[in-house]
């Protein structure tokens, strides 16, 4: 059995700005606190009450962001559709599935299910295009927390408004009563990965709704197929599917999409990048659903071959 042991020892003096931290051991635990003192062989975390040394071969992963006396700073940037933030604080990922869980939903359609999550509060959401292909009876289950207990939500009266079978993604619209919103998440920036970060995802693998796993980003642009991916080791399995992958801040970098099955292949899960769900968003105009076209979407035909008419006689 392995022990991770954290001393804590006693800091007289603490500076007046230090970065937030959150610390991801390899046991899977996280830790969240003000990153105070560094070492070569430790880092020392002020957690408000007493500080702890955590040595650096028991962490996997360190996200961190600046923050001065004050707390949160963040500021919400709307994009039409969806909203980014700036200045996020990262948090234990328990508190981030308490805010956000509402905003991941389980996508059903005759022939299976899968994951998505909502994006603006007027009902927009996002989810793979080969959950919904072929599809035209689409339900979304919401789980709504209310009274101390978890409340599920269907909507049957679900439209494709855009798909972009080429990126694998498809932005659906939930046909909401007045006054009636629900819970979006902020995307975040994909560029900005790194590898060996703490990501995790919500979704519904084999069904089983509102399950976590976590992991960490193993390279940030993997090319496959002539398109780039981050691979990461978060445990994906069928039904997560168009759920969300985020990072320690709370911002979605990027849309669970497949994994790699073979004989000693293991943690090699894919997602499509946060800035191409962006591209695919602020173009979705270009990507519009029509249920009459069978060529919608991101789909075109070859250009008829030329044909040259030779009117000479011998």
């Amino acid at each position: 059995m392995k022990f991770i042991f954290l001393s804590i020892i006693a800091i007289v003096t603490l500076p007046v700005f230090a970065e937030r931290a959150v610390i991801t051991l390899s046991e899977g635990n996280t830790i969240s606190g003000s990153l105070v003192h560094e070492r070569p062989t430790s880092i020392y975390v002020d957690l408000g009450f007493t500080v702890l040394e955590i040595p650096r071969a028991s962490i996997v992963g360190i996200d961190m962001e600046g923050t001065a006396a004050g707390g949160d700073v963040s500021t919400v940037v709307n994009h039409g559709l969806f909203q980014t933030l700036t200045d996020r604080q990262a948090m234990p990922i328990g508190d981030w599935v308490d805010r956000y869980g509402e905003a991941v939903v389980l996508i059903r359609t005759p022939t299976g299910l899968g994951s998505g999550f909502v994006i603006n509060p007027d009902g927009y959401l996002i989810t793979n295009d080969h959950v919904i292909a072929g599809e035209h009876d689409i339900s979304v289950t919401v789980f709504k927390q209310k009274d101390n207990s978890l409340e599920r939500v269907q909507f049957d009266n679900v439209k494709i408004v855009a798909s972009n079978p080429g990126a694998d993604l498809a932005l659906l619209k939930i046909d909401l009563l007045d006054n009636e919103k629900l819970t979006a998440v902020p995307l975040g920036e994909s560029n900005d990965l790194k590898q060996g970060q703490s990501v995790f995802a919500i979704g519904a693998p084999l069904g089983l709704d509102r399950t976590v796993s976590q992991g960490i980003v193993s390279n940030r642009n993997r090319p496959i197929d002539g398109r780039v991916f981050i691979q990461t080791t978060t445990e994906i399995s069928p039904g997560n599917s168009g759920g969300p992958l985020f990072n320690l801040r709370g911002e979605v970098v990027g849309v669970n999409n497949m994994k790699v099955v073979a004989m000693g292949a293991e943690g090699l899960a894919f997602a499509i990048p946060a800035n191409v769900l962006k591209f695919f968003l602020e173009n979705r105009d270009a990507f519009a659903f029509d249920p009459r076209n069978p060529n919608t979407g991101f789909r075109y035909n070859s250009p008829p071959s030329a044909v040259v008419n030779d009117s000479s006689h011998d």
